[in-house]
């Protein structure tokens, strides 16, 4: 197969953004469901009223299990289906459709672990900022403070007491890399 021309990266680039932006924006909004974040934090709105619209058409048909947002859940499946649809189509190779669903569903995972490790990231980073409490009224801190609760926290309670440094997150890291090598694998 051919490299890809000029016109055809563009394409897939501004497919991928397009679709990724909004599919991230589900993964966040299942992410806060299932932890229980804040709704009333300013980012979750703006993430709940961006991704409303089609979830409402979705939910009759599509209803919730438990904490599980599973109209979220196909949304994000289909639209990322579609996404390596389109790029297939760009790239102009011939796949079968279970070929692109298994590459949507490694993709989607792929994303998720990362949305873990970004929100460990600025996590970290923000307690070093804003050391000294000031973490606590921002609502980026209190959003991946929630995120990363069901991770660090049996981490932490595992982990000896080492004082002032925590090493919930860097072993949390590694195991979420660990997971997206094994997930990348398939």
């Amino acid at each position: 197969m051919a490299a890809a021309g000029t016109g055809q990266e563009i394409a897939i680039f501004l497919v991928s953004v397009v679709f990724g932006i909004y599919i991230i924006l589900l993964i966040l909004r299942t992410i806060f469901g299932l932890v229980r974040a804040d709704y009333y934090n300013p980012i979750s709105q703006t993430i709940v009223m961006l991704t409303d619209p089609p979830l409402r058409v979705l939910r009759p048909v599509i209803p919730s299990l438990g904490r599980f947002d599973l109209a979220a859940i196909v949304l994000m499946v289909l639209l990322k289906f579609i996404e390596v649809w389109l790029r297939v189509i760009i790239l102009g190779v011939d796949v079968g459709v279970g070929i692109i669903l298994a590459a949507a569903i490694r993709e989607l995972l792929t994303t998720v672990i990362w949305v873990f490790i970004i929100a460990l990231i600025v996590e970290v980073v923000m307690s070093w900022i804003q050391a000294g409490g000031g973490a606590a009224n921002n609502p980026i801190m209190r959003l991946a403070g929630a995120v990363n609760r069901p991770i660090l926290g049996p981490l932490r309670r595992a982990l000896p007491n080492t004082g002032a440094i925590d090493f919930s997150p860097m072993i949390a890291l590694v195991g979420l890399y660990i997971l997206l090598i094994v997930v990348r694998s398939f």
